[in-house]
């Protein structure tokens, strides 16, 4: 008899597994690959540039296999998760994953404006007065206490090097 699963069910635990550790496995194979391109062997000096890090690919690559069979193995194949939990997930990771991917371009305080803002409106549903007050007010705390006091320059953007900061 097939197991019922509900429409909202999601996807199993072996499968999540297997995903991820196909994905570090691909990961250790880059490092492989790009180790080899690098170098893997010794020269005058002692080792090349890709000795250490091929190595550790093979230990990744490796290990990976070995968690795959592991947990195809696995008996139990029980609900990693809900798609609904799912969602709830993905809708902070997206964001931030562009929050990341932007910053080099528009500047750690734009951007953290943006981000805060997004998300004390979409997912907190405050007041505009307080979304507006509290996204302006990080960036500027951050200016003050990362560029001011410990002088340590992070990430600007083009509205920076226009207002000359």
């Amino acid at each position: 008899m097939a197991k019922h699963r509900s429409i909202n069910a999601g996807p199993s635990h072996r499968k999540v597994e297997a995903g991820v550790t196909l994905a570090i496995a691909a990961f250790g194979l880059l490092i492989v690959l790009g180790s080899i391109k690098a170098g893997i062997n010794w020269g005058a000096e002692g080792p090349r540039a890709g000795f250490f890090p091929f190595y550790i690919g093979v230990f990744v690559v490796a290990s990976s296999l070995i968690n795959l069979w592991n947990g195809l193995r696995e008996k139990d194949d029980g609900l990693f998760a809900e798609w609904g939990q799912l969602r709830q997930v993905f809708s902070v990771a997206f964001p931030t994953a562009i929050y990341v991917g932007v910053m080099p371009y528009i500047g750690l305080y734009i951007s953290s404006f943006i981000f805060i803002a997004w998300f004390m409106r979409w997912l907190g549903k405050y007041p505009w007065s307080t979304v507006l007050a509290v996204a302006t007010a990080m960036p500027v705390a951050t200016f003050i206490v990362f560029e001011r006091w410990f002088l340590v320059p992070l990430p600007k953007g083009p509205v920076e090097a226009w207002l000359g900061l």
